[in-house]
């Protein structure tokens, strides 16, 4: 190893699951509220049951893959392993679109909600301290920013409890209005189906998780105890508000004219301007979290990619003497996120979606790949453990990114050919294997 400093092994289950939950933002459910409210004619709480079932299938193949190869890379350590460097590569390329841009993303909304709110103050002003201080907290170690989390987790699910409370104080609590939402005609199903695939996006997180293996107390059980919670729990809250918000607002019709900012309609309906400006206050502190976590998740990448080689060692594996974290690569990261000054919002979701999913679709091969192919597992169990559900997982995921909107496709597969041309130096046009690190030389980590 070119180092003997390592990432310190301090966060446990509920931390893990505080670092999932704070990256998906629970409050992210009035992000596409009325979206997939209008997709669903009123039914989003079984289109989030529908993507909580896609989910599971994909969350279910990285708790394998965490338990056999708790390595900080994530989907790129996990495909490196199981088909090869050259498509890890190009797989941990990919995934660098979703983590890479989701701060950038934060910062951007921070901006943006920040000015409207103090226009005297230029967003740009807030896009900079948000980076500034989200680094710093990620340079001081997980420890005190698992604190934060906890701190901006709660401050969200006051608002939630407090929103479900008073929806169900002045709804229709009618047997009939109560099953409105849950009863799917025959002609809403397409719409359910098209909601599905917009609110898979709203999960994404679960998977940042697997990118603190090395930071987490006995990997093998705590990962994926933490993934499989994580998606619960969120999809637990997506419904539960999603259905407190259709009773006590179930003209959804109405909702069709004014679908990116329906949120807002409906919490000046619950409970005012008073609940309005809450909201906005804990929405923008679930967005910092989110920015926080991003930003750790994909640095912890970067760090993997350059133990491996195929980024620059000196910048990306190098961890900080004091406080045991790889602070070159949050610092680049820092860096890149200043893009968020002039980059556009809609150009940047696409980014993220293209990534996130091209990370899910081999993640699931990987398990595959790893478990009945390399290790020869046989029989019944194993096939549906490591054959069928991850098979299905694969198939969901494809399906999703297929879904994808034209523009998202497009600089994807831009992104990627960038990548290739890379993968092609390194490999002297792929006559050679890219940069790695014998995975013996790392066993440690996960002992």
């Amino acid at each position: 190893m070119p180092q003997n400093i390592q990432l310190r092994r301090v966060l446990k289950t509920p931390a893990l699951v505080a670092f999932g939950l704070a990256y998906m933002v629970p409050l992210g459910v009035f992000t596409t509220y009325g979206q997939v409210t209008v997709l669903s004619h009123g039914h989003l709480p079984i289109a989030y049951l529908l993507t909580i079932v896609t989910i599971l299938f994909t969350a279910l193949s990285y708790c394998r893959m965490t338990s056999a190869l708790p390595l900080a890379g994530s989907a790129y350590s996990y495909v490196q392993r199981s088909f090869g460097g050259k498509i890890g590569f190009l797989v941990g390329w990919a995934q660098i679109l979703d983590y890479l841009f989701l701060p950038i993303l934060n910062y951007l909304v921070l901006g943006i909600f920040l000015h409207e709110a103090f226009p005297a103050i230029p967003a740009p002003v807030f896009v900079v301290a948000s980076i500034a201080s989200v680094s710093l907290l990620n340079i001081l170690g997980v420890r005190l920013m698992t604190s934060v989390n906890f701190s901006l987790i709660a401050a969200q699910m006051v608002f939630i409890v407090l929103f479900i409370a008073l929806s169900f104080s002045q709804a229709d609590l009618s047997p009939e209005a109560l099953m409105k939402p849950l009863l799917v005609g025959a002609g809403d199903f397409a719409g359910l189906l098209s909601g599905a695939a917009v609110l898979c996006l709203a999960f994404l997180g679960f998977d940042a998780i697997a990118t603190m293996a090395e930071e987490a107390d006995d990997a093998k059980r705590t990962l994926p105890r933490a993934i499989l919670i994580t998606v619960i729990v969120a999809g637990a809250i997506f419904m539960a508000v999603s259905y407190a918000a259709h009773i006590v607002y179930p003209d959804w019709q109405s909702l069709i004219p004014v679908q990116d900012t329906a949120s807002l309609v409906v919490s000046e309906k619950v409970g005012g301007k008073w609940m309005y400006n809450f909201f906005m206050a804990a929405y923008l502190t679930g967005v910092y979290a989110s920015a926080m976590t991003a930003q750790t998740g994909v640095s912890r990448i970067f760090y993997a990619m350059g133990r491996e080689g195929v980024l620059p060692r000196k910048i990306f594996f190098n961890l900080h003497k004091k406080f045991h974290t790889p602070y070159r690569a949050i610092l680049f990261v820092a860096t890149i996120s200043l893009s968020a000054l002039f980059l556009d919002l809609g150009l940047v979701v696409s980014m993220i979606s293209f990534g996130a999913l091209g990370a899910f679709t081999f993640v699931n091969l990987s398990v595959v790949k790893h478990f009945l192919i390399n290790e020869k597992r046989r029989g019944t169990g194993a096939m549906i453990k490591y054959g069928l559900l991850p098979i299905i997982g694969f198939v969901m995921s494809v399906w999703l990114w297929t879904n994808l909107e034209r523009d998202a496709m497009i600089v994807g597969l831009v992104w990627l050919a960038i990548g290739f041309a890379y993968l092609l130096y390194l490999t002297n046009f792929l006559r050679k294997q890219p940069p790695s690190v014998d995975y013996d030389d790392i066993a440690h980590l996960i002992d």
